[in-house]
């Protein structure tokens, strides 16, 4: 059978959601509102960008245990 078509609304590929469905949303959110309310000045933002990029990380450290489970290859 093949594939479905390019047309359908599921992603490319499964695994890649959209940012507004990760658990880092508000992170990645606050950087942005930091950054509008900083008029651009990312020297002022680095909190925010730190936050996210600790959430980011622990997603993907989840995830890549959640696939370690599933692996067929143990």
């Amino acid at each position: 059978m093949a594939p479905s078509s390019a047309s359908s609304s599921a992603p490319a590929y499964p695994s890649a959601a959209r940012i507004s469905d990760s658990l880092c949303f508000p992170q990645y959110s606050a950087s942005l509102r930091c950054l509008e309310e900083s008029n651009q000045d990312k020297s002022k933002c680095q909190q925010q960008f730190d936050d996210y990029k600790e959430c980011r990380k622990k997603e993907r450290e989840a995830r890549l245990e959640r696939n370690r489970k599933k692996s067929f290859f143990q």
